[in-house]
């Protein structure tokens, strides 16, 4: 199963993800390990601890790509950035510092995990008159969302998409992170599945065993949605925000039917 993950932070020296180029290369190989032929490396950016500059992410990566061509890890990492929502995002967006994912329409944005900023749909909106469709990366570790999911449903409306983790689905975060991963995705308020890999023990790709738990929760279909949705963001192609809870069990399908209105 070839697998593209979105989110991860494989790249060495930057953040609190790989320490060094053997944490870096290690990762690789268990990315190839997992069925992911592709990977975006999301280095933090603004987050009140690290600073990672659209430049300097795009030369990280050309030394990363050249490590794993020498020592002949079948992986590709292509730029991106993890970008915390802050005051001056769209005047540095203006002067280069920011990147989309895979230089694409989309930009993986960051909450933090007490609350969802004041400034949230004002920037989100921006973005999308911009052009830009903005991911926003694991809602279901932010408190409002976990306490009233319809404030990113508000988002949602903007033309915001979700991005949930991989190990948040697979339980490895607990049963009640477990849960509203998969009361999000039922209420079609995720489109993508992502590893946010830090490293190869305590938080790992991991992406084939949350797509093994979709499948067995959601049906094939479903699965399949946030599969392809991974490889739309990497081609640069839309995304259609699908009512993809109509196609899984009967015991769900008041979600599918009734949770989106035309």
């Amino acid at each position: 199963m070839h697998m593209i993950d979105i989110h991860s932070h494989i790249l060495p020296f930057m953040d609190d993800g790989a320490a060094d180029w053997e944490a870096a290369l290690a990762m690789a190989k268990d990315a190839h390990a997992d069925g992911i032929t592709t990977v975006i490396a999301t280095p933090h950016h603004a987050n009140g601890q690290y600073m990672n500059s659209g430049p300097g992410i795009r030369q990280a990566v050309e030394l990363m790509n050249e490590r794993l061509h020498q020592n002949n890890i079948p992986l590709q990492v292509l730029p991106g950035q993890e970008i915390r929502v802050y005051g001056d995002l769209l005047y540095d967006l203006e002067q280069g510092e920011l990147l989309s994912l895979a230089g694409s329409r989309y930009m993986l944005l960051e909450m933090p995990s007490s609350r969802i900023p004041r400034n949230m749909a004002e920037v989100c909106h921006e973005l999308v008159i911009q052009g830009f469709v903005p991911v926003i990366a694991h809602p279901e570790r932010n408190a409002e969302v976990a306490s009233d999911p319809s404030r990113l449903e508000s988002l949602m409306e903007l033309g915001v998409l979700g991005q949930v983790t991989a190990q948040s689905l697979a339980g490895a975060f607990g049963s009640k992170l477990q849960k509203l991963s998969l009361e999000l995705c039922r209420r079609n308020l995720v489109h993508v599945i992502a590893s946010d890999a830090h490293d190869c023990a305590h938080r790992p790709f991991g992406l084939s065993e949350a797509h093994a738990f979709l499948d067995k929760e959601l049906g094939a279909e479903a699965n399949d949605y946030f599969r392809r949705n991974a490889q739309h963001i990497v081609a640069n192609s839309a995304i259609i925000p699908g009512d993809y809870t109509r196609v899984h069990t009967k015991r769900h399908k008041i979600f599918g039917f009734f949770s989106r209105k035309g």
